[in-house]
């Protein structure tokens, strides 16, 4: 299944997307996509339903973050093998970890804010994933056993925020809109194995990020154990995994975004993204 939220920001919707490519709306059987929908039980019941059913969405809606609501939002960083390299970075003996707040969420398609103060806006295709199942010192089956789904994230960053301005990451990864997800979420069944798919990110039409999955240091199901050992999470933890080569961190000379420049990004079987950067 393909699970979205769609509607004005604030005022979403849930939906299912069908074979045909077209919105049908859930509200009449769930609230929301959040973490009470997103549970073995409630899939189970989401799957025995003919979208055939369900009200169709005319138009072309703008569609919202895919998960509503997450108690937090977790980051992996420096997990390819490739995009380590490209920043001079050793690779990790274990998953680097920081936080983004649950304010930076935002549709796919929602503008960029550049931050007050902003000189360094990075951009970051990730393969993202929620949690369907409370988790506390889970092995790896259990783990991949208990997240729901997958979605692309576009992990924004402002660089000067995050390394040059003391303390942790979190600076630079937590502003508002620097959390696109989506376009939807689709359940871990549909999407099989993770091991290669497929990553690319373009700005104003030129593609910086083209990478795959491949070379991904620590796999999903493993980061899940991994931060189970640290916190326990709930359904509807949002985790993003890291991101493969091309970032502007590691263009020589670094390429920063800009007040109207177009980023495109998508990853196979999940969807794309498109935002333009605005200021605040």
């Amino acid at each position: 299944m393909k699970l979205l939220r769609f509607g004005p920001s604030g005022d979403e919707k849930p939906g299912l997307l069908d074979s045909d490519g077209r919105i049908r709306d859930l509200s009449g059987v769930v609230a929301d996509i959040d973490g009470g929908t997103i549970t073995p039980e409630s899939l189970e019941r989401l799957r025995a339903i003919d979208p055939a059913s369900l009200p169709l969405v005319e138009g072309d809606p703008r569609l919202g973050a895919c998960v509503a609501r997450p108690g937090k939002f977790i980051c992996i960083g420096l997990n390819y093998a490739d995009h380590a390299a490209e920043t001079g970075a050793a690779i990790p003996d274990e998953p680097i970890l920081f936080m983004k707040a649950t304010s930076a969420l935002s549709g796919p398609n929602d503008p960029i804010v550049k931050p007050r103060g902003s000189t360094k806006l990075d951009w970051e295709v990730e393969l993202a994933f929620v949690v369907g199942t409370e988790c506390r010192y889970v092995d790896e089956a259990q783990a991949e056993a208990a997240i729901a789904g997958y979605f692309v994230c576009n992990d924004v960053s402002e660089r000067a925020f995050q390394l040059e301005r003391g303390g942790t990451w979190d600076k630079g990864k937590g502003c508002d809109s620097f959390g696109p997800i989506g376009p939807w979420l689709v359940t871990a069944d549909e999407v099989g194995d993770t091991g290669d798919l497929h990553m690319w990110l373009e700005v104003n039409g030129k593609r910086y990020q083209d990478g795959s999955t491949s070379t991904m240091i620590f796999r999903p199901a493993f980061i899940l154990s991994y931060l189970s050992r640290f916190m326990s999470l709930q359904p509807g933890d949002i985790v993003t995994t890291g991101t493969p080569p091309g970032v502007g961190l590691g263009q020589s000379p670094n390429v920063w975004l800009h007040k109207g420049d177009r980023i495109a990004l998508g990853i196979a079987g999940l969807g794309e993204q498109h935002q333009v950067v605005i200021e605040a």
